[in-house]
């Protein structure tokens, strides 16, 4: 019997969202968006994140962004918001009308208003958990100066807080240290340029940037990876890494969204504090997304 897909597990991509030129949100872009990723075979979206660019949206709009993405995800296609925030208690909420809207999971980052101490992550997680859902953390030391260590990410599974993180460390060593630590875990890609190294140490999902844009190359790759089929996988992955480097820079969110464009859908602009590429990096990023298209890739 095929073993029924968690909802966290498989290639999750992290939604952009597409602005307007005055700033404003195009939802019907965005719902268009969804329902083409489900079309390619992908296996859910997490809007709300990092590349969603959660931090300057209210609290209605986040909620209207889930909404729109419920509407558009078609059944067994996974919706799993970020409910990143400054307090536990708004991460609570925006977890709670996650669950009301019928969201599967939530990917909730550790608090990051000050460098939380292990006390303050531990109680922040359990106001997520409290609500019913399941929660994956996202562990992102670098912007959120709070490292969720491998014993920290132990100690939160244990108490029965999170299935599974988004590791976005960079360091792939970690990865085993985890699943000794915590082997029930589930380790999920989070960083697109090192998909391969952690698809083999025992992913079981990855939280994607560009499958948005190459979505049929990305999802053979991450089959590939974590089956270990490094015949398929590392000719792939060489020839992708060019773009899925960017999800690991500053730029990262109008990367994505320039190839979305390039592709023919909506990528749309970024509200401030981010800026339009540079015109040396868009010649960058744009050079090797157009290398991907017209050597065919998709």
């Amino acid at each position: 019997m095929t073993e029924t897909r968690k909802p966290w597990h498989g290639v999750i991509v992290a939604t952009g969202l597409p602005f307007d030129d005055d700033f404003t949100i195009d939802f019907g872009a965005y719902g268009e968006n969804v329902a083409w990723l489900a079309e390619q075979g992908l296996h859910g979206v997490a809007p709300n994140g990092s590349l969603g660019e959660y931090q300057t949206l209210t609290r209605e709009e986040r909620d209207r962004v889930v909404e729109t993405a419920v509407a558009n995800a078609p059944e067994g296609f996974t919706v799993m918001p970020g409910v990143g925030a400054y307090g536990g208690l708004e991460a609570e909420r925006h977890a709670r009308f996650a669950k009301d809207a019928g969201c599967q999971a939530v990917m909730c980052l550790p608090p990051n208003a000050y460098r939380a101490d292990d006390r303050a992550v531990l109680q922040h997680f359990e106001l997520v958990a409290s609500v019913g859902l399941p929660v994956t953390a996202y562990n992102n030391p670098v912007d959120t100066k709070v490292d969720l260590r491998p014993e920290l990410l132990a100690k939160l599974h244990a108490e029965g807080f999170v299935v599974g993180v988004k590791e976005f460390s960079g360091d792939v060593r970690r990865c085993y240290e985890i699943s000794e630590l915590a082997p029930g875990l589930d380790l999920m890609i989070g960083t697109d340029d090192t998909l391969l190294e952690v698809g083999l140490a025992g992913a079981k999902g990855w939280v994607a940037g560009y499958p948005q844009v190459f979505p049929e190359a990305c999802l053979a790759l991450y089959n590939a990876s974590v089956a270990g089929d490094l015949e398929t996988a590392l000719p792939l992955y060489r020839q992708l890494h060019p773009v899925l480097r960017w999800d690991s820079k500053t730029e990262f969110v109008q990367a994505v969204k320039l190839g979305q464009e390039m592709i023919g859908r909506r990528g749309g602009a970024c509200r401030p504090p981010r800026q339009p590429l540079d015109p040396e990096t868009e010649a960058v990023v744009r050079a090797a997304t157009q290398a991907l298209i017209d050597a065919g890739v998709r």
